[in-house]
């Protein structure tokens, strides 16, 4: 396929290497803790004003990296969600590759709404290799259609999620078994050392794919149970830094000279939980029967987890604007989402339109919300405090809604197709806007469902284009209960900057 002029045009075929860490805040990277990525950065240009999506968790962010879209076009609304398109309606854990391999052909290949990396590469003969700690879930959604192309998928301790076979038995015979998924409240160190190993010592030399994934599962998990600046979640980050280190080592050898062009990315920050609260409390004060999954006597399912998902068994306006009514009198309610009325509002009275953090997809819930969150300082010094609704203590690392740390992600790249060497760029860009550079440099075709833009201001040939960004700003109002929305557009692409709530 012909290049356009201007384009970047390598001597050799370019492959691509895209590091994730996560849950990593980009503001706890430094010279002490992160070494290695201070190296990168160094090599590189670091994205300043890089963000994630709404809902800030896991399996919608990571669908948003592969497909380069947000959850209105790709599907993945939220870890968890209900699925009405049965009856009777299913609840959903995303975090179960069997369970999503079984959704993906029950649905004629559609558990997606939007193609995939993985697919698109397949499409133009090229692969995609997958290298994840994360949950079996969370790895599969990184490619769910590995195993129908012949390409590489491993996790790092579920076998269940690993493809091919054989594959997988030669990096065990070359660098020992799956290991053991570790206690929650110890981090993960082994899992990470084994999937570079991987990566290092069978996939790039014998395989050596297009594009490889390298997910390391932490700080994310330590980040949950100790607290997001303490010791056992630095020690994590550390380690981490230390296996990347091993992978910038090789970069710098021979991944370079390669053509190999990297990325090194979270999929978003946390916060920490300050106040604990049980909104299926609150609800059943005001009279509703709620659940966290559909049953008969259930008229409002609460899917659990860090952003409020609220599924009615019949969604009417009216229904609807009761359920609105009576978080957003509760001090723990922060922005609030339901289907749009008009180009701002939803339908409830003091919501804004799930459209304007492009959430409007037919899995989307009734009412969207976000637990309210504040810069209130963390005993680790950090900023970013909220509410939350869990079994765990107060101190501990959060994410989901939609403060500026939690919505704020790392984003470095390096290699011969970028320019500005040791620079930073501070135009706003997010995960969506991954896989459509990686699809430019290699001349393929973004499918339309992609919303994200290519980063043509990091590319070679060095220039600054000239690009317009603009501030946007929406509110909602309910009685003494306000809330704001603020996004930046560039040209075209619209990336959530936060939502804040007060009463």
């Amino acid at each position: 396929m012909p290049r356009s002029s201007g384009t970047f045009m390598p001597e050799q075929e370019s492959r691509f290497l895209i590091v994730s860490f996560d849950g990593l805040r980009p503001d706890i990277v430094g010279p002490m803790l992160t070494p290695n990525l201070c190296r990168m950065k160094a090599a590189g240009v670091t994205l300043s004003s890089h963000r994630t999506v709404y809902p800030s968790e896991t399996r919608s962010a990571f669908p948003s990296l592969v497909t380069g879209a947000t959850t209105n076009r790709h599907g993945m609304v939220g870890n968890k969600y209900v699925d009405r398109s049965l009856t009777p309606p299913r609840y959903i854990d995303t975090s179960d590759a069997i369970l999503l391999r079984r959704l993906d052909l029950e649905s004629g290949g559609h558990l997606y709404s939007a193609p995939s990396l993985g697919e698109i590469l397949a499409a133009s003969r090229r692969s995609l290799a997958v290298l994840a700690t994360n949950t079996p879930g969370t790895t599969r959604l990184f490619h769910h259609k590995a195993e129908d192309f012949g390409h590489v998928r491993l996790s790092g301790h579920f076998r269940e999620a690993c493809t091919p076979d054989g594959v997988l038995a030669e990096i065990e015979t070359c660098i020992g078994a799956l290991t053991p998924v570790p206690p929650k409240k110890e981090p993960d160190r082994i899992g990470q050392d084994w999937i570079t190993s991987a990566f290092l010592d069978v996939v790039w030399p014998k395989y050596r794919p297009d594009v490889t994934i390298l997910s390391y599962g932490e700080p994310d998990v330590t980040s949950h149970f100790h607290g997001t600046g303490a010791e056992a979640t630095r020690s994590i980050i550390a380690h981490c830094d230390q296996q990347f280190g091993r992978v910038f080592d090789w970069w710098e050898a021979e991944g370079r000279q390669a053509g190999v062009q990297i990325f090194a990315i979270s999929d978003h920050g946390h916060i920490t939980g300050h106040t604990r609260v049980a909104v299926t409390d609150s609800l059943r004060a005001a009279g509703f029967s709620p659940g966290v999954a559909p049953a008969p006597d259930v008229d409002v399912v609460v899917v659990p987890g860090q952003v409020g998902a609220l599924y009615l068994a019949d969604p009417d306006e009216a229904k609807v604007a009761r359920l609105v009514a009576t978080i957003t009198s509760e001090p723990w309610c922060g922005p609030v989402f339901t289907r749009a009325k008009d180009e701002v509002n939803g339908i409830a009275p003091g919501s804004l339109s799930n459209r304007l953090v492009f959430a409007d997809h037919v899995r989307a819930p009734d009412i969207a919300f976000s637990f309210r969150a504040d810069n209130s300082i963390d005993p680790f010094d950090l900023v970013g405090g909220t509410f939350y609704d869990n079994d765990r203590r107060a101190g501990l690392g959060l994410h989901g809604g939609l403060h500026p740390k939690e919505l704020g992600a790392l984003g470095i790249v390096a290699g011969s197709a970028f320019a500005n060497i040791g620079s930073a760029s501070s135009l706003p860009s997010g995960i969506c806007d991954v896989t459509p550079t990686i699809l430019h440099l290699l001349g393929i075709d973004a499918p339309p469902t992609m919303g994200g833009r290519v980063l043509h201001e990091l590319l070679q040939p060095a220039s600054r284009p000239k690009i317009r960004c603009r501030d946007e700003i929406f509110a909602a109002r309910l009685g003494s209960y306000k809330q704001v929305l603020r996004r930046v557009a560039v040209g075209n692409t619209r990336y959530v900057e936060s939502g804040t709530a007060d009463s």
